[in-house]
């Protein structure tokens, strides 16, 4: 955990949603890195200076709850964990300080490019009767209904973003991630994992590129529902994954 929390968010000049939200990454590129707190703690003392943090009502941390559908043949994981360029995740996002939830449908092709496309829910457990039938038949790529889609894994963390000061560059942190299986009820608590992810406009300049390196963290591609299931479903098809979660092991000293 982070020993200065406070402290060291304070830093960092505040900005709002607003605002984080008027800024548009043309071309934007995504990349993910995967580190542990400590790691995380360092990073954040050198970036104070070249970064501002999203603010809302006075809070800089924003606390995440994610459920992930699927079909009974866990299609939408196998097709990850195959290698499959052209895939999508179907998910609730619940923003639990301001109780708004959405139901998601993350769309990648073959480029890289990651597409999400989202409605508004009245509450975490009505989509059934807020229209997301309809909503997954015309925006799904694969011949599924929501009457095929069941509840898979559910997650929950903590979310520090970042904008740097130019405004071509965001980063989302995800820390004290767990994960519970909707089905089995086997839990995992990664409190020691940081998934941060860098999104960029195009080739600018990265001030946090740099400062990564530094510390030694590096590019790592990263599921949270893929990885939540290889951990949480036992007997579940999982080989291509386990290079990734024997680095986690490695990076947190967390056993898996």
């Amino acid at each position: 955990m982070l020993t200065n929390n406070h402290q060291i968010l304070d830093r960092f000049a505040p900005i709002s949603l607003e605002e984080m939200s008027s800024i548009r990454l043309m071309n934007r590129t995504d990349c993910k890195y995967l580190a542990n707190e400590k790691q995380l703690e360092s990073l954040l003392q050198m970036a104070s200076g070249e970064y501002m943090i999203q603010s809302i009502d006075g809070l800089r941390v924003a606390e995440y709850r994610t459920l992930y559908l699927d079909d009974r043949d866990n299609i939408m994981y196998l097709n990850h964990h195959n290698g499959r360029l052209t895939r999508q995740k179907v998910r609730i996002r619940t923003y639990v300080d301001t109780q708004d939830n959405f139901f998601e449908i993350k769309l990648k092709n073959n480029h890289g490019r990651t597409k999400k496309k989202r409605i508004h829910l009245t509450g975490a457990d009505t989509y059934r009767q807020d229209g997301a039938g309809d909503f997954l038949s015309e925006h799904t790529m694969l011949p599924l209904t929501l009457d095929d889609l069941k509840p898979k894994l559910s997650n929950h963390f903590k979310r520090i973003t970042l904008v740097n000061n130019a405004k071509t560059e965001r980063l989302t942190i995800d820390r004290e991630l767990s994960f519970r299986n909707e089905e089995t009820g086997i839990c995992r608590d990664m409190e020691n994992l940081v998934i941060i992810e860098v999104k960029r406009d195009g080739n600018t300049y990265s001030p946090i590129q740099d400062l990564l390196r530094q510390v030694r963290i590096f590019p790592s591609g990263f599921s949270k529902y893929c990885i939540g299931m290889a951990l949480t479903c036992p007997g579940i098809k999982r080989n291509m994954f386990n290079e990734r979660i024997r680095k986690i092991e490695k990076l947190t000293s967390i056993c898996l």
